[in-house]
């Protein structure tokens, strides 16, 4: 395994992070402890929950991927091998409305990550997405609707920049990152933490993949300068760049199969750019997922690869995307099918 260091906190994480989304709706309880297993015993130390997850989100399975970590953790007692990440979302019918990112929305959600998750802290506490409109989610343009929206009506940045400084104090979180933002939002947390001598956000979780490159174009340098590391979600665009999607197939169970609310990876810019790197994966010999992987592994700017798997053998074959090498010709392919058919996918 391969490991960076965590921005602000001086951890040790690996390139790969363990993703959970699907457990509890995808995956039962024993085989999420099954995974936590496996990528542990593979060096994977770095771990990303949220409040809402299973997804797509469910009110009546809300919580149940920190529920199954945490008996993991009650269970084994390893808690202190895993550097933890959780979210609090904004979702309507999470604390009964109270998802603001005020003070004591926060201070609420981090109550029911805790006791869930059967831990007395997470490293590293994430929003889950602006409480503002802006460009995320399959949204590529920035609407008129979004400027018209006034920062009044939202939580004002130093608000919750105090409440998550707060929580680092009590040591209930060691530090605090950001999710589908961008760089205007992410600059705005930096900014409004230096000029009132507070500790700013250390990460950024936004989609990046072979389909969605759009970090590049801001996000990227923000990250860079300022420190802020990436960690890059839906990194195989939701299994599409395994190739198990191609020439129409629709797995049972499969995600794609299952949830028909993920169609921005499977409009026809994408299943042509898809089709692409499978042919660049198939004429160098290399597993297609693998080869998606770690053209991610290998970009500056990101500190961990957030990988979902429903199986083992999806799993490790995904942690083993960290000794894959590109060669030159690869990755020159790559960049020539982005040319011709940039971030179908945002």
């Amino acid at each position: 395994m391969q490991y960076e260091i965590l921005p602000q906190i001086d951890e040790k994480v690996s390139k790969i992070c363990l993703g959970t989304m699907t457990w509890g709706q995808q995956n039962d309880e024993h085989q999420a402890h099954e995974q936590m297993d496996f990528a542990l015993s593979e060096g994977v130390n770095f771990w990303d929950t949220a409040e809402m997850y299973p997804s797509p989100p469910d009110k009546d399975k809300q919580g149940d991927t920190e529920r199954h970590m945490g008996t993991w953790f009650a269970k084994t007692g390893q808690r202190d091998k895993v550097i933890l990440a959780s979210k609090i979302s904004p979702m309507s019918f999470l604390r009964d409305g109270e998802t603001r990112f005020r003070a004591q929305h926060i201070s609420s959600a981090i109550d029911g990550n805790l006791e869930r998750l059967q831990t007395d802290y997470i490293d590293v506490y994430q929003l889950h997405w602006p409480e503002r409109q802006a460009n995320f989610f399959g949204q590529r343009g920035y609407s008129e609707e979004m400027a018209a929206q006034s920062l009044e009506d939202l939580t004002p940045f130093l608000e919750t920049i105090q409440a998550l400084n707060d929580e680092i104090k009590k040591g209930r979180i060691r530090a605090y990152g950001l999710s589908n933002d961008t760089a205007w939002g992410l600059m705005r947390y930096l900014w409004e933490a230096d000029k009132n001598g507070l500790i700013a956000p250390i990460t950024v979780q936004n989609p990046y993949s072979l389909l969605n490159r759009l970090y590049e174009v801001n996000m990227a340098e923000v990250a860079h300068r300022e420190n802020v590391g990436l960690l890059a979600y839906s990194p195989l665009g939701f299994g599409v760049l395994s190739g198990k999607y191609l020439n129409g197939q629709r797995p049972a169970g499969a995600r794609l199969t299952k949830y028909d609310r993920f169609e921005r990876y499977t409009n026809e810019q994408a299943i042509s750019a898809t089709e692409q790197y499978a042919k660049i994966a198939s004429d160098a010999g290399l597993d297609m997922a693998q080869m998606a992987l770690a053209f991610v592994n290998t970009r500056s700017f990101v500190t961990s690869n957030i990988i979902g798997a429903t199986s083992i053998e999806q799993l490790k074959s995904n942690i083993d995307s960290v000794d894959v090498h590109l060669s030159d010709e690869v990755l020159a392919a790559i960049e020539a099918v982005h040319t011709r058919q940039p971030n179908p996918s945002p």
